[in-house]
């Protein structure tokens, strides 16, 4: 553990057990826009790592390795503190690129009575792939106005409640939500419905009554007057064998306002033909292609979207 972490791991003891602490701020990583800063309390912290705990079997020792700054690093140590000394069990947080990027070592992972990732979605062939190896994978959906992961492989935690609108968008309640964004009470409002936080996430019931996040609202480009599934052609583009990478964002445009565009790591070069020839309808297909040797990454491992956009703009 770094001396970072070692300092924040000690505040958040302090913060745990002092009589009565104003609530923890984190700050969220602006991956689509302008940061936010989140109010934790305690007892949100508690019912979540507590909740956590129970749902994997038991508290366990937590192996740091995202940023603690952020509120997936802030949770692995705060369970750490909750679950105290001399256990048997161990986990672990990642990131879905994290995982991918562990494949020639799943090995490495199968010591983990549980690998948790989240932060983004997981493709369910890499999945998979971890678990054939032996790795116990658990997929989490969360942010940090949720003390982090609430869902655990489309079941909620304990105290947690979910409610899919007509719309599909996901909206969440229960014991781990936060106390609204510091210094700013009309955020905050909006950021609610009828006690309810509006994730801006679409999402739907699996036959077995499970959650499925379908992608964002955000991620529905209006271009040209059609409706285009950011995620669904993201999807389309993965599966060719050269793709690597890849995501898809709507970009400002005069024409089109909004053109669709692809940026693809890959192992060959892709013309934008090639790439439009891949996605059906063809009215979703992408309009530009940046090819990059790889997605610029925030500190907590998520996709940096404002800087995607500068590129398209710039290009």
């Amino acid at each position: 553990m770094s001396g970072d972490a070692e300092e924040i791991e000690a505040l958040l003891r302090d913060w745990d057990a002092a009589a009565d602490p104003a609530p923890l701020v984190i700050e969220t990583s602006g991956s689509t826009g302008q940061p936010k800063r989140v109010l934790l309390s305690r007892a949100a912290l508690r019912a979540s790592a507590d909740a956590t705990h129970a749902r994997l079997g038991g508290p366990g020792r937590w192996e740091l390795n995202l940023p603690p700054t952020y509120v997936a690093g802030v949770q692995v140590l705060f369970r750490t503190i909750r679950a105290g000394d001399d256990l048997d069990r161990s986990y672990i947080s990642l990131v879905p690129t994290q995982l991918v990027r562990m494949r020639e070592e799943w090995s490495a992972l199968t010591a983990y009575d549980a690998v948790l990732v989240g932060g983004g979605p997981l493709e369910p062939a890499v999945r998979a792939e971890a678990e054939a190896a032996g790795v116990r994978v658990v997929q989490t959906y969360g942010m940090s106005e949720t003390c982090g992961g609430c869902v655990y492989d489309g079941v909620p935690l304990e105290g947690v409640e979910v409610r899919i609108e007509e719309d599909q968008q996901v909206l969440l309640r229960g014991s781990v939500l936060f106390d609204g964004y510091e210094h700013d009470a009309d955020r905050t409002a909006a950021a609610f419905r009828d006690g309810w936080l509006i994730t801006n996430d679409l999402g739907h019931w699996t036959e077995d009554g499970r959650l499925r996040i379908d992608g964002r609202t955000d991620d529905v480009i209006i271009s040209g007057g059609v409706k285009v599934p950011a995620r669904a052609v993201a999807g389309a583009l993965a599966g060719h064998p050269d793709v690597e990478a890849v995501e898809v964002l709507g970009v400002p445009d005069v024409e089109w306002g909004e053109r669709v565009v692809a940026f693809v790591v890959s192992r060959e070069p892709l013309v934008l033909e090639q790439v439009r020839d891949l996605v059906a309808p063809r009215t979703w297909a992408p309009r530009q292609v940046l090819r990059l040797p790889e997605l610029p990454k925030l500190a907590n491992g998520k996709t940096d979207r404002v800087l995607l956009r500068k590129l398209a703009a710039d290009g």
